[in-house]
């Protein structure tokens, strides 16, 4: 526990330094059309994720030389380049390519390479890529990173504590830290930071490795739903534009979550605090059910589409979208 505090305090530091540093040089995110925020608020506070790796490796050192060095030479380069874009853009094929070097390393790092056959490993990129981009476009309203993260990690060290070992605690628990003290600063109603690029892909990034890692070492594809409402938001939201024949790549405010802090005015801590329950929920049914993958996906999508449809459609009705 000592240990743990000890983190907690180095990364509280760390962030109120970062926000020196993010003020004096102006590193800020400045309300547009599109946005669900009216007020300029510093961005990248995000860059707590990539450091908690960085503490992890210092208080693991033999570890991380030994198994973690593929995993941390990814999220580095990942966050890196994310955070070189939160201040400038960049180019579309420079993101993408050091995307697929992280990804590359991601998997590496979870034995894919070994463990699946070659014609799988695409799709894997694939998913890969396309989750990370999820927890990106997902990262809207005060909150929502954190707390959905926090449901994600939370559910990650139970499964590896109580149902297989996986990983090392420490590997689980570092991020859940860093969590709790980048919530200390977004769960607010008026949010001291925002994530950025850096901290969705950086926090999006270690959430889908120990995924990838627990798929790997147990062969239980359903826990991939353990990300199950990012999922099912952003693929049906996609759907959605490709009906409107409207540019998927183009930023939007179409997701439920934005129609509820946008139109209605809902509260956004209300709004991340309710996808983090639902999501916990379905963590709960999916850890301790032995039904098949495609009845639990059943079990889980379709009544949860139902819901999500239905409030959607009544929203855009009522305003008229």
């Amino acid at each position: 526990m000592i240990e743990y505090i000890v983190i907690i305090v180095i990364l509280f530091i760390t962030m109120l330094m970062y926000f020196k540093i993010a003020d004096k040089y102006n590193i800020i995110d400045k309300p547009n059309h599109r946005s669900a925020h009216t007020q300029i608020t510093l961005r990248g506070g995000g860059v707590i994720f990539p450091i908690a790796f960085i503490i992890f490796g210092f208080f693991n050192f033999n570890l991380m030389i030994n198994e973690y060095w593929s995993f941390g030479l990814g999220i580095l380069a990942i966050c890196t380049i994310s955070f070189i874009d939160d201040i400038r853009t960049l180019s579309n094929k420079i993101r993408l390519f050091v995307h697929l070097i992280s990804v590359i390393l991601l998997l590496y790092f979870t034995g894919a390479f070994t463990l699946m056959p070659f014609w799988i490993w695409p799709i894997l990129f694939i998913l890969i890529v396309g989750t990370l981009n999820a927890y990106n476009f997902m990262d809207g309203i005060n909150g929502m990173t954190g707390i959905y993260s926090f449901v994600a990690l939370g559910s990650l060290a139970y499964i590896n504590k109580e149902v297989v070992q996986f990983t090392d605690i420490d590997f689980i628990y570092y991020p859940m830290l860093a969590c709790l003290v980048f919530l200390f600063f977004n769960f607010r109603k008026k949010a001291k930071c925002f994530a950025g690029d850096v901290g969705s892909m950086g926090i999006g990034f270690w959430i889908i490795g120990l995924v990838t890692l627990l798929i790997m070492r147990t062969g239980e594809y359903k826990f991939i739903l353990l990300l199950a409402i990012y999922g099912m938001e952003v693929v049906l939201t996609i759907i959605e534009r490709i009906i409107l024949k409207e540019n998927i790549f183009e930023a939007h405010r179409r997701h439920l979550y934005q129609l509820f802090a946008n139109e209605k005015k809902a509260s956004h801590l209300v709004i991340s605090s309710v996808y983090a329950i639902v999501q916990l929920l379905i963590n709960v049914f999916l850890i301790h059910s032995n039904y098949s993958i495609w009845a639990v996906i059943a079990m889980v999508f379709i009544p949860l589409g139902c819901v999500y449809l239905v409030l959607k459609l009544s929203l855009k009705k009522k305003y008229n979208l």
